[in-house]
């Protein structure tokens, strides 16, 4: 026995050390990223940009194509921009044997901006000339030259933002999208003359706008001090508390940390990718109701301390009616938690086809009558009982209801509103409700494999029941995300309004709607916050009294922390096959978070 545990003790030795020795290498090798990347940065230099199109803002106006003229990186350039926004890839390698590249240019026809990369050694074909010249006539172009910068007389003609690195390499085709898209600010000017067009003291100076994606080096941090993330994944997965997750973490601006743990389930050799779609749950709650909310308090269209009647008729006769708005958006309404309202389904509510009578998909093969949420479940809601009012009593009814106010005001349904007032203009392409209509199964994380209600494994269909009931889009639940997309939203309410050269909202109203709003709890408008009780550690142990965000019933969450500029997601779905407590009681998610806190407090000391 003794034996046995000097054999145990010398082997988790054995794996410390090799662990150190790794943590080790991953920050020299960290360091050594961070320099080449401040080496590229120190001489890259942006020209022609006279109309400020860098960096490129009102995403959601813009069709953006990228064009390599045979540029050996493309991939990792494409990759980049893809974090920013939609890019549609093509290659002038795919028309090898044309003599002009009048065929790429007649499928471009419909892409308003073309960002095109070539190096030195390309940029003086008479073909690629041409076609950069042709197709700037007619389309906003920028123009990614990496290389000998002498060759920049090839494009002396050239009106159109050129950025230039002297770099031809993967990793100058990773930092130089970020220069496009306001990711990594350009400061410098040419120091000496290249062409006739291009001379020294040339060049823009722009400021960064949108999160740029780094090592926790650049942050400040040492990647030793994040290790600890992977064994907690770890534990997780082996405790089986979810069978994958996403964690991702911002500091400051930059995207120090996105790595995926795990696979989609138990039983299939599908990996977890940081590209994946996620169900947030109540999530939704603050990505979707809430900031619509306040786009309308801003613009003086919903005011807080009307009552619920004034917006929804149909309330005017019921025990809502002089409820006033503020109450709902704190949880003091005196709701009811919920509603099981699939517990009220009958033989004949539903069909396993769709018809006209069975309009509403609620999941795979499960079909539910038409009018069953008009009819039956908004009666329900409106004429509960108000029992709880001037208390805490978190409850789903509250943002049932404040979508509702919300379409009522906006006159559009709130998954359209989400989309074009935010989620489009801020470069998100995975967020939105109703995934399946969007994307392939494979890149969406299943949730719970569904024996009592609609029998079947949900793969893009809301996990809630009453929200897949109501057709997927509620005010509660819904809303399916990556990781990058969470980062991205919740950077723009850190930096209190603002991202990408846009104002989403006013400072004011970001501030006032997270911070603490509340006589009777934690609670901001909309927004969870960080519990004073010092013995409930919520979110976790070292989160800051700043600290605002909210969690998700299917393993999620996003907290944001502007004392100490952090953005923290974690994706999860803990509910496969089956719900279970286990990340809680593990406090995986807190933990995570404590451990990224500790290292921001490290990197100050």
């Amino acid at each position: 026995m003794k034996r046995n545990r000097l054999l145990i003790l010398a082997a988790a030795s054995f794996f410390n050390v090799l662990c150190l020795l790794a943590c080790a290498q991953e920050h020299v090798s960290n360091e050594k990223k961070l320099s080449i990347t401040n080496a590229i940065t120190q001489n890259t230099v942006l020209l022609n940009n006279q109309d400020a199109t860098i960096p490129l803002t009102k995403l959601d106006k813009k069709n953006i194509a990228s064009v390599s003229l045979s540029f050996a990186y493309s991939a990792t350039f494409d990759s980049l921009a893809n974090k920013y926004d939609k890019i549609t890839s093509f290659s002038a390698d795919s028309y090898k044997d044309s003599l002009n590249l009048n065929d790429l240019e007649d499928e471009l026809k419909y892409f308003s901006t073309i960002i095109i990369s070539v190096d030195d050694q390309n940029v003086s074909k008479e073909k690629y000339v041409n076609f950069i010249n042709s197709i700037s006539k007619s389309k906003e172009v920028i123009v990614a030259f990496f290389g000998n910068g002498n060759a920049l007389k090839s494009l002396d003609a050239l009106n159109s933002p050129l950025i230039w690195t002297a770099q031809n390499n993967a990793d100058a085709a990773a930092v130089i999208p970020q220069y496009i898209f306001g990711g990594i600010p350009a400061t410098n000017k040419l120091k000496n003359n290249l062409s006739g067009r291009y001379t020294a003291g040339s060049g823009f100076i722009t400021t960064a706008t949108r999160l740029k994606y780094t090592v926790p080096e650049d942050a400040g941090i040492n990647s030793n001090n994040l290790k600890e993330i992977d064994a907690i994944a770890a534990e997780a997965i082996s405790q089986k508390a979810t069978p994958g997750l996403v964690v991702l973490v911002a500091k400051d601006g930059k995207v120090i940390f996105n790595k995926a743990y795990g696979n989609h389930t138990y039983d299939d050799n599908i990996p977890d990718k940081v590209t994946d779609i996620f169900d947030l749950a109540s999530i939704t709650k603050v990505t979707a109701t809430t900031p619509s909310v306040m786009r309308l308090f801003e613009e003086q269209k919903l005011k807080l301390d009307t009552n619920i009647g004034a917006y929804i008729p149909k309330a005017r006769t019921t025990p809502m009616n002089n409820i006033q708005v503020r109450e709902v958006m704190l949880h003091q309404a005196g709701f009811i938690p919920y509603i099981p309202f699939h517990n009220y389904i009958k033989t004949g509510d539903y069909s396993r086809d769709s018809s006209a009578a069975f309009p509403t998909k609620v999941a795979d093969n499960y079909f539910i009558k038409k009018g069953f949420f008009k009819d039956f479940m908004w009666p329900k809601m409106l004429n509960s009982p108000i029992k709880t009012r001037g208390q805490y009593v978190y409850s789903d009814i509250s943002m049932y209801v404040m979508k509702d106010i919300v379409e009522h005001i906006s006159e559009v349904p709130l998954n359209q509103y989400a989309y074009e007032n935010f989620y489009k203009p801020l470069g998100m392409q995975t967020a939105g409700f109703l995934p399946r209509n969007r994307f392939k199964q494979d890149q969406i994380i299943p949730t719970e494999n569904d024996t009592y209600f609609r029998k079947t494994l949900l793969v893009g269909f809301v996990h809630d029941q009453g929200a897949a009931l109501a057709g997927g889009v509620s005010g509660h639940a819904g809303l399916f995300a990556s990781s990058n997309d969470m980062a991205i939203f919740y950077q723009m309410l850190l930096n209190r309004g603002t991202y990408g050269g846009e104002e989403y909202f006013k400072t004011s109203t970001v501030d006032m709607f997270t911070s603490k709003q509340s006589n009777v709890s934690r609670r901001g408008l909309g927004f969870d916050r960080w519990d004073p009780d010092s013995t409930k550690h919520y979110p976790s142990n070292l989160a800051s009294p700043q600290t605002y965000g909210h969690t998700g019933y299917t393993g999620t969450c996003v907290w944001v922390d502007p004392s100490r500029g952090l953005v923290y997601i974690f994706l999860s779905n803990r509910v496969n096959p089956t719900v279970t407590e286990k990340l809680s009681n593990l406090k995986i998610r807190g933990r995570i978070q404590d451990v990224v806190n500790k290292a921001i407090d490290d990197s100050r000391k």
